[in-house]
């Protein structure tokens, strides 16, 4: 569906894309991240048409965005950061607009209008001015303008910025509907949109792509030490010294100690499970092994190490 190839993007001295390259498969839903100020809201620009690259090629199926820009366009559904609404306008106003706007047939646009009212949950509000909406149903009908026509691609850029918890929510639930059906990219810095909504994930510092990967192989790629947790109830303070005669064991440390209650993490070497080892010495030991579970490196964990600098 996407295929980018040494996109380079300039504002003068400044090189705010730097020789990137990428594919996304149709029915994809891609997380493009990165610090403020990597590049993102660039590459978006560039693979919507809006302005033109510097150097390198960007083709949206089959079609390239400088050559061919009209035809990329009526592909693509677009919701840029400021999302492009007319705040004295109906909602069910606006919506014919950008029907008229995008070239849909007059007697489509009802069919169309109705199922954007469906699909972006705006029925409560469609007869009402956007001016009055609270950001979560402005984010929806930004939603509902990028998908009107149809388009085979969506690009989204930082659509839940600004909104509670609750609005975060339905977005992310809409946008995974939408995945079913389209290729959508997500740019963001927001992990944890990421993680709750997209298949594969694409960061990018200084301009240049730094990681690209399904989010269980990045995660397993960046691990350079396996982390148990465990919580044991045992008399005493030789615990970690046992613990840290276990082979494979890097380092131990004692997170908290109330009485017999002892908190521990314990680093070992890649690759290695010792679950079992640690469960078999609480039993000779004679300890209450309360909980015992390995940590997962987060996709926070990859991107700090990616982008600290």
């Amino acid at each position: 569906m996407i295929n980018v190839r040494n996109l380079s993007k300039n504002y003068g001295e400044t090189i705010a894309v730097n020789d990137i390259s990428f594919e996304v498969q149709t029915g994809e839903i891609l997380g493009f991240l990165g610090p403020n100020g990597a590049g993102k809201t660039t590459t978006m620009k560039v693979l919507t048409c809006y302005m033109p690259p510097s150097s390198g090629t960007v083709n949206i199926d089959g079609f390239d965005v400088t050559e061919k820009s009209l035809e990329v366009r009526s592909k693509i559904g677009y919701l840029p950061e400021q999302n492009p609404l007319y705040y004295d306008m109906y909602v069910v106003d606006y919506l014919r607009f950008v029907a008229e706007m995008r070239g849909i047939p007059k007697e489509q646009h009802n069919s169309r209008i109705k199922r954007m009212v469906e699909v972006c949950g705006l029925k409560e509000v469609v007869n009402r001015p956007v001016g009055e909406l609270s950001k979560g149903y402005r984010q929806r009908v930004g939603l509902a303008q990028a998908m009107i026509h149809d388009p085979q691609l969506l690009i989204l850029d930082e659509p839940t910025s600004g909104l509670d918890p609750n609005q975060i929510v339905e977005i992310r639930n809409l946008i995974k509907e939408l995945g079913r059906e389209k290729t959508v990219i997500l740019s963001t810095h927001i992990l944890s949109e990421v993680q709750a909504t997209c298949d594969r994930a694409i960061i990018v510092d200084r301009g240049k792509i730094v990681a690209d990967g399904a989010l269980n192989e990045l995660q397993a790629a960046f691990h350079g030490m396996e982390r148990i947790s465990l919580e044991i109830k045992a008399p005493g303070n030789g615990c970690a010294e046992k613990l840290r005669a276990i082979d494979h064991v890097k380092q131990v440390e004692e997170k908290k100690t109330e009485g017999e209650n002892h908190i521990l993490v314990l680093e070992v070497e890649k690759g290695q499970d010792l679950r079992e080892q640690i469960y078999d010495l609480s039993v000779r030991e004679g300890w209450k092994l309360l909980e015992l579970h390995r940590e997962v490196t987060s996709l926070e964990d990859v991107f700090r190490q990616l982008t600290r600098g």
